[in-house]
């Protein structure tokens, strides 16, 4: 992140409006993974990234590919802003006399950004990975029926997420909404770690000068590098918390009472290879949407808006 001082709102904007766009253009790709990590032996729908893009388009129609993009949509303004505006405070903070941050200070700034994030990242992916994966367990039904039991809390075909909050709610309180709190903590955090250093080295090799700014494409560039690299580090996390956070599964498939016993099954019946599921598709939805957050949020998005809005208002 740039070490310029921009105003709070002017981040929250910018994290908000870089989340929207970002989501947007890769949701079809996140919904590939979410349904490629779920798979268990013995009820494989889909081969590849592509031929569950295919099959989902065939079964489901184009928006298909959206389910869950509401939520996305909805949550991702305050986890983007939130994410990026920690980040910026805590390196703000851990800064002395406006000096560049040792790497082990850049490191605390992202392991503040992904704590805090938490707060809205977890019931936003618990109620999208529901919705990501109802196609498939649908397809399931239809092609492998002696492959799934009716399970989890909703039994409806196509649930909404009203329905699914208000189900989890109703059973397990706020905590249902929290399931996976410690595997998405053991995912955001690393990530962070990650990605905030090696963005902001990055990023610096390209700037003009010892005190210029770098180019918008030198930032979209450094963002997408970053993203994808701090995406396949966390990968086998991020199979975790999908797994733990599915409440509907087939009847051959594991169901799992926490992080160590889903390591442990994963381990045994699919082997290490397992944990790379959905790799390249989460290197794919990473990489451009952290590349066009760094882009809109180094172009000053919410600053333009502050100023340009009251003016028009005269």
């Amino acid at each position: 992140m740039a070490d310029k001082q921009i105003s709070l709102p002017a981040k929250l904007i910018n994290g908000g409006v870089a989340g929207l766009i970002g989501v947007t253009c890769v949701f079809p790709i996140d919904l590939a993974k979410t349904r490629l990590q779920n798979q268990q032996n013995g009820s494989r729908l889909y081969t590849s990234m592509s031929d569950c893009l295919i099959k989902t388009i065939r079964s489901e129609g184009y928006f298909g590919m959206y389910r869950g993009a509401a939520v996305n949509l909805t949550l991702v303004t305050p986890e983007k802003a939130i994410k990026l505006a920690a980040n910026d405070f805590f390196r703000f903070h851990l800064s002395k006399d406006g000096q560049k941050l040792t790497l082990l200070r850049e490191m605390l700034a992202g392991c503040g950004a992904g704590t805090c994030q938490v707060i809205i990242t977890t019931p936003m992916e618990m109620l999208k990975i529901q919705l990501q994966d109802a196609g498939r367990i649908e397809a399931q039904r239809k092609l492998m029926p002696q492959a799934v039991t009716p399970g989890g809390p909703v039994e409806v075909k196509s649930p909404t997420a009203m329905q699914l909050t208000r189900q989890l709610l109703k059973e397990k309180g706020i905590a249902g909404l929290y399931k996976g709190l410690g595997a998405t903590l053991l995912r955001d955090v690393p990530f962070s770690i990650i990605y905030f250093p090696l963005f902001a080295n990055l990023n610096n090799l390209g700037k003009r000068g010892a005190d210029g700014p770098a180019p918008f494409y030198v930032s979209f560039i450094s963002g997408c590098a970053a993203g994808s690299t701090a995406a396949v580090a966390v990968n086998p996390v991020d199979v975790i918390k999908t797994r733990l956070q599915s409440l509907t599964r087939g009847s051959q498939e594991d169901t799992y009472s926490g992080v160590s016993d889903c390591i442990r099954k994963i381990l045994r019946n699919e082997g290490p290879g397992a944990f790379l599921k959905g790799a390249y598709c989460r290197a794919l939805v990473i990489a451009p949407l952290f590349g066009i957050a760094q882009v809109v949020y180094f172009l000053g998005v919410g600053e333009f808006l502050l100023s340009y809005l009251p003016k028009r208002n005269n």
